[in-house]
């Protein structure tokens, strides 16, 4: 299962360390990622905050994600 994610301002740095090198994903603009669960959980396990946007979503081109309300 892909997750979409915001990570948080703060934290920006120190998921950018942790997802190159350990996993592998989507970086889209804002601190938004496309990854799959055992680097959400790998995330949530170092403590670094996010809000979940999306599970098994795409955005698409207008940076909206399939399905959602706007």
């Amino acid at each position: 299962m892909n997750f979409v994610i915001q990570i948080s301002a703060r934290d920006d740095a120190k998921a950018w360390a942790l997802l190159q090198r350990q996993h592998y994903g989507v970086a889209l603009p804002n601190r938004t990622f496309i990854l799959p669960g055992e680097a959400v959980r790998a995330l949530r396990e170092a403590g670094i905050r996010f809000t979940e946007i999306s599970r098994d979503g795409v955005l698409g081109p207008s940076g909206v994600i399939s399905g959602e309300r706007i």
